[in-house]
């Protein structure tokens, strides 16, 4: 059954993948928080849209991610033979302690505040690279050409992608999002999904030999190394973190760049305040994350039977989807009219990384990296001009949110 077939009579609270959820999910979310906040769609999962009741349960040990059991519920016990369902199970993302306490643990130094604090130079000047290659040409995509190159540069960099193998990767297509969505996938998803997966297995693979060969001052080393110290990591476990990795360190990143600049553009008010005081950065990054979230949800298992979420009982097992576009958007947390971008708001908090053990890893880079690219953006081509503000072309993709491209001119 696919979630988009629905009774004709009367328009589901939820449908996630329905092109008008796609293009502005947000008046969906003000119906679901007023008139059903916890709301249970027709597959039998819970979606929380209130800014206490996701919150509560992205950060309350008695939910979890339960990924393979839930998989199955889902799909079928086979479920797991499939290569990219048996790779997700070894993601920290989809992990549960104790795995996830070792896994987390072996990248997170990686990205302390301080080593991503002295990662702002090299940041600055893949930015400014990106405009060089453009600036003559007067346009550009703003997504292809500018938002993807610098979180997928940096992403390599850290992990010691050599530099002679990143044009695939910049090339490389990003329809992996649809993984993530509450709709299942398609046998045709799945195979393509499978395939995408066996790709980047075979390519790390061989990277991974040749960091035990020549080891270098980059995460696969580390993780390598890690590997051969015994029980910390199992050579799928490695492999499929990289994969995570690579994907999380620059798909949200992309989006958050498109779609803070999507918003600027349409609000031209608070881009002529951001071009006249560029000191208001750093809190309108936090405005862009809270007003058009690159990752609309997460997802969490409730691991007991839950009496009262919202008023509702969770029985164990069950799936909860925290819309964190919709908790962002919450006037009983955003009083001042919610819905109107306003990089001067004071106390600007987002779920947009996630919450409790699952905090985003990445978070303070992803901050730097659209901080650099929006400021130098605005600095160095002041008259740029998005060639069509009003309709973009959105990826089809629910929890990933982003557009596919970007065309701007000055």
């Amino acid at each position: 059954m696919n979630e988009q077939v629905q009774p004709t009579n009367s328009d589901p609270l939820f449908n996630p993948l329905s092109p008008d959820y796609i293009r502005n999910p947000y008046p969906h979310y003000d119906r679901l928080r007023t008139i059903d906040p916890i709301h249970e769609t027709p597959f039998g999962q819970f979606v929380a849209s209130r800014h206490a009741d996701v919150s509560l349960v992205m950060r309350d040990k008695r939910f979890g991610k339960d990924f393979v059991e839930r998989s199955k519920r889902r799909y079928s016990a086979e479920i797991m033979n499939e290569p990219v369902f048996r790779s997700m199970s070894h993601w920290m993302l989809q992990s549960d302690p104790p795995d996830h306490t070792r896994l987390r643990g072996l990248v997170v130094k990686a990205f302390t505040a301080r080593r991503v604090e002295d990662m702002r130079p090299r940041i600055q000047e893949i930015v400014d690279q990106a405009i060089d290659a453009v600036i003559d040409r007067g346009h550009m995509d703003l997504i292809e050409d500018f938002a993807f190159r610098l979180p997928v540069t940096v992403i390599c960099e850290m992990l010691g992608i050599p530099e002679d193998h990143r044009e695939v990767f910049y090339k490389s297509s990003r329809d992996g999002g649809r993984l993530l969505d509450p709709v299942p996938m398609t046998p045709e998803e799945i195979a393509r999904g499978n395939a995408a997966n066996m790709m980047a297995q075979m390519y790390f693979q061989q990277l991974f030999e040749l960091r035990r060969r020549n080891p270098a001052d980059d995460l696969i080393t580390q993780l390598v190394q890690a590997e051969e110290d015994g029980n910390k990591l199992s050579n799928e476990e490695l492999t499929a973190n990289i994969i995570l990795l690579f994907g999380a360190g620059h798909e949200t990143t992309v989006n958050l760049i498109g779609n803070g600049l999507l918003a600027l553009h349409r609000n031209p008010d608070q881009l002529a305040l951001l071009k006249a005081r560029p000191e208001l950065m750093v809190n309108a990054v936090e405005e862009f994350l809270r007003y058009d979230s690159s990752v609309q949800m997460t997802g969490r298992v409730a691991l007991e039977d839950i009496e009262d979420l919202g008023g509702k009982k969770i029985p164990k097992g069950e799936t909860v989807l925290c819309l964190l576009g919709s908790a962002n958007r919450d006037p009983a947390v955003y009083p001042d009219r919610p819905d109107r971008l306003d990089i001067t708001r004071p106390n600007v908090r987002p779920l947009s990384f996630g919450g409790g053990i699952h905090f985003c890893l990445g978070a303070q880079l992803a901050r730097i990296e659209a901080e650099i690219a929006i400021a130098t953006l605005l600095r160095r081509l002041p008259d740029l001009r998005i060639d069509d503000v009003e309709n973009p072309e959105w990826r089809s993709t629910f929890v990933l949110r982003g557009v596919k491209r970007l065309p701007a001119s000055w």
